[in-house]
């Protein structure tokens, strides 16, 4: 019995560790697959000739995208001005001035602004932010530049925001009592001792903020005008590396469908090292001391009147201004959601919603179906993968251990890459028979793994180490241990992370256009391709041009979102009760 038991516990220890190295393979397996499909280009055109050349010309073989790269900078530098700011004085009212009875709603709308698909954000800004912009700047198109960065600042506002939130509040309490302490007021404290002490936490969201507006394909589809333009111009169309990808490769072959090939390559490139970037960040996040000196500084620069009449009035300002901005925030969420929600929900019927679907007469039928079984495959795929992986790194590992180190930079590195990419390497991998929902569902799976990982790590670390004490005194095995005592204590962990892999999967839409297909119908197997709700929408607005029906599917959507939301409250809510 001793012996089988034996058997069992180095069994299991080798899948937890094989189910953890999983990660580590499919971010080698992506980079090598699209390396290697991208290499015939950079052979042909020339590497140099490729990334610095300036005209992209499928038709007469000429493929220069130092335009959509150009454009994909300016488009993050420009949602970062957008998002970057105004998250960064949001998370400063969350933290310092908003009052406690807010604090629920206000975080509700941050999550819920994260939670709102990119393909919403980019119909939104082609419906209404491209005219008014055209309006108001008198132009005949609003699309370019500006319409993008302000579209991705919004997208990007919620990641900046939670991110420097907490390295707000990571900083020690000392250094606001010691500031307060020596005459300063709260706001000279948040805004001359604070901010700075959090200024690594605060650039690693930034960094984050510039890799989602990297990466981000949809919503920039939808309001950059799609022309492979230089940006010198705020209103002139421009095309980004990812929209590059997505608007051609549905045609495109031979030099020109290895061309693409070579531009995700290259996106994968300006990913991996931001990623190498914020790895770096994070080794030195440590917050150094010098309170004591900026406090100094501080009180030395307020000794005058006039001067302490100045050092005093910009942070009162300045607080001002992160109320002002919070409530921004909450209106244009509003705007938003209330927008979307008046436009579709009079267009949602029974039969639109449950109709058969055809192709002169598309309804949400397929939509149903093809979501669901792209959750279930999905979640059956990565659920049992990322527990196990989160088993290993809690269970079998030493916390700061070489091992453990390596595998976050794999799991960091496979959250961190683009939808797009995903796109293209499930296409190359899975679609070898034509795409179909099972080759979405693989995708996905690979893309929502580093989210079960996290959560469930997260639930299984809240487990009080007392009861894994008291199994293994009771003489039960370290893995009847986890199965019957820490799994169960941190099922609720466990389903908030199902709960927000789901989320992911009914928002995406970039990387199942290339696997699932975008074909309205009802499939009759997985195996077959279909739409998703997102995928669907991108099919009425660029495809068909039913904005009817783009509605309704965009309020189906936000409704999903709504759920969604509620349901990760409600085991959240569970988990702390458990704790």
């Amino acid at each position: 019995m001793i012996k089988t038991e034996s058997k069992s516990e180095k069994t299991a220890k080798i899948i937890f560790m094989v189910s953890a190295f999983f990660s580590v393979i499919a971010v080698v397996a992506i980079v090598l697959y699209i390396l290697v499909s991208a290499v015939p280009a950079f052979a042909e055109i020339g590497f140099f000739k490729f990334l610095f050349g300036t005209t992209w010309f499928p038709n007469k073989d000429m493929y220069g995208i130092l335009p959509m790269i150009v454009s994909t900078f300016a488009v993050t530098v420009g949602s970062l001005l957008v998002g970057g700011i105004i998250g960064i004085f949001t998370a400063i009212f969350l933290v310092y001035f908003c009052p406690k009875k807010l604090k629920g709603f206000f975080n509700q709308v941050i999550v819920l602004l994260a939670g709102i698909p990119s393909i919403i954000y980019g119909f939104f800004g082609m419906i209404v932010l491209v005219p008014l912009l055209a309006e108001i700047f008198h132009q005949d198109s609003g699309s370019g530049l500006l319409a993008s960065s302000l579209i991705l600042g919004l997208m990007i506002l919620p990641t900046v925001t939670s991110l420097t939130k907490n390295a707000l509040e990571s900083v020690p309490e000392s250094y606001t009592e010691g500031s307060l302490a020596m005459g300063a007021t709260k706001e000279q404290t948040i805004f001359k001792v604070i901010l700075p002490a959090a200024k690594t936490g605060i650039l690693s969201a930034l960094t984050l903020g510039a890799g989602r507006a990297i990466g981000e394909t949809m919503a920039v589809l939808m309001v950059c005008g799609s022309t492979p333009n230089f940006p010198s111009e705020l209103f002139l169309p421009i095309r980004t590396l990812t929209v590059n990808i997505v608007s051609q490769m549905g045609y495109a072959q031979d030099l020109h469908r290895e061309a693409l090939f070579a531009t995700g390559f290259v996106l994968l490139v300006f990913i991996l090292i931001l990623n190498g970037v914020l790895a770096f960040i994070k080794r030195t996040r440590k917050v150094k001391g010098g309170a004591d000196k900026r406090v100094r500084v501080l009180r030395q620069n307020s000794s005058g009147e006039v001067r302490y009449k100045v050092c005093g009035l910009v942070p009162k300002i300045l607080s001002v201004v992160c109320k002002v901005i919070a409530a921004l925030v909450v209106s244009v969420l509003v705007i938003l959601i209330g927008y979307i929600l008046a436009k579709g929900l009079p267009h949602l019927s029974f039969d639109f919603l449950f109709g058969e679907s055809t192709y002169s007469k598309v309804t949400l039928q397929g939509a149903f179906i093809s979501t669901g079984w792209i959750i279930l495959i999905s979640l059956l795929v990565a659920v049992p993968i990322g527990t196990a992986t989160a088993i290993f790194l809690v269970e079998y590992t030493k916390p700061g251990s070489k091992i453990v180190k390596v595998l976050r930079v794999f799991i960091d590195t496979l959250s961190g890459i683009p939808s797009i990419v995903f796109g293209l390497f499930g296409m190359i991998i899975f679609c070898v028979n034509g795409v179909s929902l099972w080759a979405g569902a693989l995708t996905l799976a690979l893309m929502i793994l580093p989210t079960i990982i996290r959560s469930v790590e997260e639930s299984l670390l809240a487990v009080p180490g007392s009861m894994r004490e008291g199994s293994l005194a009771l003489g039960a095995s370290k893995v009847r241990t986890i199965f019957k005592v820490i799994l169960p204590s941190a099922l609720s962990g466990v389903v908030t992370a199902i709960i927000l892999s789901i989320g992911r999967i009914v928002s995406e839409s970039a990387a199942l256009i290339f696997t699932s297909g975008s074909v309205p119908m009802t499939p009759d197997s997985p195996l077959q391709g279909g739409a998703t709700f997102a995928v669907l929408m991108y099919y009425f607005t660029q495809e068909k041009i039913d904005f009817d029906a783009a509605y309704g599917t965009a309020a189906v959507l936000l409704i999903l979102v709504f759920v969604l939301n509620l349901l990760v409250i409600l085991c959240e809510k569970k988990l702390k009760k458990n704790r």
